[in-house]
């Protein structure tokens, strides 16, 4: 899949708003901004259950990643998840 129709599905998604559960939760982490290394994708089921969480690493920006990002797409479409998020900002390693 096209790194950019990944893009979309996913902010299509988090542009429904919060949905109920499962829940899909996606942060970037990097050394700046502009470069994010690592990606955690976290899987809630129900609103009490603790978050199952995956995480993906590159050299490169992880965003760009086609590999990484279509499988974050087959994730949400696995678990079926009725709310994704992704936060908007990358945080520090």
């Amino acid at each position: 899949m096209n790194v950019d129709k990944a893009h979309k599905r996913i902010e299509k998604r988090v542009k429904r708003g919060f949905q109920g559960y499962p829940m899909i939760s996606i942060q970037y982490f990097g050394q700046s901004s502009e470069l994010a290394s690592k990606v955690e994708v976290s899987f809630i089921e129900q609103e009490s259950a603790p978050a199952m969480a995956e995480s993906f690493s590159s050299s490169t920006d992880i965003r760009q990643d086609e590999t990484v990002q279509t499988t974050i797409i087959k994730i949400i479409d696995r678990v079926d998840a009725k709310t994704v998020t992704v936060a908007e900002t990358v945080l520090p390693l």
